[in-house]
């Protein structure tokens, strides 16, 4: 604001007060600018809230669609622990044949010496 554009917002302050009313006691530029200031801060502060309450809606959402698959996460984790279950105990069968087979192959040429 200019010096003018403040003097003019005195003079008229003043010219208000001296030409009477008898109500309350005209504010000083600064308590002016203060009211005005204060009143632009709790309106960003009412926007602040509001889109704080829409980002936890947000979240809420989210975290419902994410809990809507845990029955599904569940569900592949047990066809994942059977599955790796069966490689193991093909491993181990398969293992144990192969030892088996090995023996059999050494008897046998042992045989035919």
């Amino acid at each position: 604001m200019s010096t003018n554009t403040r003097a003019s917002h005195l003079n008229g302050a003043s010219s208000t007060a001296a030409g009477g009313g008898g109500g309350a006691p005209e504010q000083s530029y600064f308590e002016q600018q203060r009211t005005l200031l204060v009143g632009e801060i709790a309106q960003s502060l009412e926007h602040v809230l509001q889109n704080i309450n829409k980002l936890n809606r947000s979240i809420e959402e989210v975290t419902g669609v994410g809990n809507e698959f845990a029955p599904v996460e569940a569900l592949w984790s047990q066809f994942e622990n059977v599955m790796a279950k069966d490689q193991d105990t093909e491993q181990r069968e398969g293992g144990e044949g192969e030892d088996a087979a090995e023996e059999g192959e050494t008897e046998v040429s042992e045989v035919q010496k």
